[in-house]
């Protein structure tokens, strides 16, 4: 599964003033949700056994084209959209999804990772006694205790801190989950599949045009099909008012779009449970400072922007993150610019109520619209209360279409890779060292003997090839959808997402994403290039252990006539070895080198000492034929930094 237990975070005072989180109670609030989650003969139905294989794309547009008519169809492929596609065909109605790039391709991806009511939503939660938007209830810290948990903090100003609870997941991971499960119960879903004009017939009764389906088309063969149904769902998030004037061109915008930035800097700028937020920036803006998937995300904007398929994170922002980060740390922490490994820009899909007069006044929740030709609309929202929003949706649906269908089921039930997972079945599963199993298999919701694969193969995660293979079997259609949403190696660290993409399909369009949408431009122009280095890990690691411990490094070091004792080499390696386990690991080597290719780790022991053994490793021309500047001899080990 994508979703994490939760993690805290830290609200820092920076003033005398203290801010109290309120925990409200409405009963009859309580008592609806109660009785939804005792609907246990629904759920237990509901939670039946899936179908051994996924359809494949081919057979799901298949299924498009062949059926005479759906129930409902979705267009949009986000959170909201496959909540919706999931929530109609677990009430029994004949559902179809449609989205014209990848699942989770949008906003849902480029979010903050938390499942959380939103401190920006705080205020309204207290003044109007908004149960939905309320926090959990908080405790608060002395200034002694906020540092010794966050020892990061910068000391001056700092009276004391606010502790909450979040949820956090893996946004894309968990978008697609939800799609999965929605085609595992039936739905016809097809990334790639773009809406070209909404179909519609006259009612004789009421001399009015309905909607009753698309005109659809296959972005990659470019073949196109009509998709009929009784009900069409608008659920394309910033891009509402398209498909809105597809239905009406008079149809008003109620779309406010905002651009959010969020950068990646490494895991060891905040502690691994604990993060920072600061609701009151110099601008007014929220910054968030959170632990994820072993690095750190720092974030977000919050400025108005044009509406795009592909947005781009601005110099600007990055700069307004980077310095905003700066005034809570401590001065021993200087975060620079080239530690910035990634960067990405979502756009929040703000809206005004179409069913308001007053069409100035930004909604920051969700609104879900009927058009007079029967379109449903469902708009605005966040990832926390996706699911409520599906079932206000198909609510609104089945009523305006008078579809038969009983009440949502959505309410407990297991998504992708849910079904009989336990947090201790992971060793049988995938046989990894510790570090691997817990922490990286529950974003691959695989069962091995229902997906064809022996307990040996299920290891997969060590395999690039086969977790390209695995993400075929999820519908990835693309490099991007590979590295992006699948791996998410490209929000973690765009340099090694390049490193990367040799080994999977579309070099050209990946690099393209990588290097404009999630910051490389950006990354690259700061930084400075010097000599290349191409040592790979391989070249270390003979054994293919997936880290590099003393005896590879020393292995190596003895093959061009340096030695180290082990002592000082264990120092050395521990330089480097973020996680301190005793062992240098892929990403860590990655972003080792990275750092020396760009020059930026010159001082550091184990980089000069690779440097060494790279040039003498590759030196196979006669010493006549080198440049002088090559003719010199390799670096000591006192020189070297690592004699003692």
């Amino acid at each position: 599964m994508a979703i994490r237990k939760t993690v805290k975070g830290t609200a820092v005072l920076a003033s005398g003033g203290l801010v109290a989180f309120y925990g409200l109670t409405q009963l009859t609030e309580y008592r609806k949700k109660q009785a939804r989650l005792s609907r246990v003969e629904a759920i237990e139905q509901v939670n039946m056994a899936f179908q051994d294989e996924l359809p494949s794309r081919q057979a799901q547009l298949t299924a498009l084209r062949n059926t005479q008519e759906f129930d409902v169809l979705v267009v949009g492929g986000g959170a909201t959209g496959s909540g919706c596609a999931l929530d109609a065909v677990t009430r029994n109605l004949k559902t179809a999804l449609v989205e014209r790039d990848d699942f989770s391709s949008g906003t849902s991806s480029r979010s903050t990772k938390l499942i959380h009511g939103g401190v920006r939503y705080l205020q309204k939660a207290i003044v109007k006694l908004d149960y939905e938007q309320c926090l959990k209830s908080s405790y608060i810290l002395s200034k002694t205790k906020a540092l010794e948990l966050f020892p990061m903090l910068k000391r001056d100003k700092l009276v004391g801190a606010i502790v909450y609870y979040d949820g956090q997941h893996n946004d894309a991971r968990m978008n697609l989950a939800i799609a999965l499960t929605a085609a595992r119960y039936g739905a016809a879903i097809a990334n790639y599949t773009e809406v070209v004009h909404l179909l519609k017939w006259v009612d004789p009764q009421m001399g009015t045009e309905r909607v009753c389906g698309a005109r659809c088309r296959d972005v990659i063969t470019g073949q196109e099909f009509d998709v009929r149904a009784k009900c069409v769902i608008n659920a394309t998030g910033p891009f509402t008012d398209a498909l809105r004037k597809m239905d009406d061109q008079k149809n008003p915008n109620i779309c406010q779009p905002s651009a959010g930035v969020h950068i990646v800097i490494p895991g060891y700028y905040s502690p691994d449970n604990m993060g920072l937020l600061d609701p009151a920036t110099s601008d007014g803006r929220v910054i968030f400072f959170l632990p994820w998937e072993k690095m750190t995300i720092a974030g977000t904007t919050d400025t108005p922007t044009e509406i795009t398929p592909h947005p781009i994170p601005m110099e600007e922002d990055i700069n307004f993150i980077l310095t905003e980060v700066r005034n809570y740390l401590s001065p021993d922490v200087e975060v620079r610019r080239g530690d910035v490994l990634a960067a990405w820009s979502g756009i929040r899909p703000l809206v005004t109520n179409p069913n308001s007069k007053d069409t100035q006044s930004i909604c920051r929740n969700h609104i879900v619209h009927i058009s007079d030709s029967g379109l449903v609309t469902i708009a605005g929202g966040k990832w926390t209360t996706y699911r409520s929003m599906a079932e206000e949706t198909l609510d609104a649906a089945v009523k305006a279409h008078n579809l038969s269908a009983g009440p949502s089921k959505t309410v407990g039930l297991m998504l992708e890779g849910a079904k009989d997972w336990t947090p201790t079945m992971w060793p049988n599963i995938w046989p990894l060292p510790t570090e691997g199993g817990p922490t990286r298999s529950p974003k691959w919701p695989m069962s091995p003997a229902r997906d064809g694969l022996s307990s040996a193969n299920a290891s997969y995660l060590n395999s690039p090839t086969l977790r390209v293979q695995y993400a075929i079997k999820e519908y990835a259609c693309t490099a991007i959808d590979v590295i992006a949403r699948r791996t998410r190696l490209g929000f973690l660290n765009v340099q090694a997402a390049e490193e990367a993409l040799p080994r999977i399909e579309e070099l050209a369009a990946a690099k393209q994403f990588l290097y404009y949408e999630m910051g490389y431009k950006a990354r690259s122009e700061q930084l400075t290039d010097t000599s290349e280095i191409t040592l790979t890990p391989a070249e270390f690691d003979k054994e293919n252990k997936g880290f590099i411990t003393t005896v590879d490094v020393q292995r190596v070091l003895e093959s061009i006539n340096v030695y180290i004792d082990a002592d000082t080499l264990h120092e050395i390696l521990n330089e480097v070895d973020l996680n301190k386990n005793g062992q240098v690991e892929f990403n860590e080597f990655l972003q080792l080198m990275s750092a020396v290719k760009k020059g930026q780790v010159s001082a550091n022991r184990l980089a000069m000492l690779m440097k060494t053994a790279e040039q003498s490793l590759d030196q196979t021309e006669p010493l006549e034929q080198r440049d002088p500047v090559d003719q010199r001899e390799p670096v000591s080990v006192d020189r070297s930094g690592g004699g003692v």
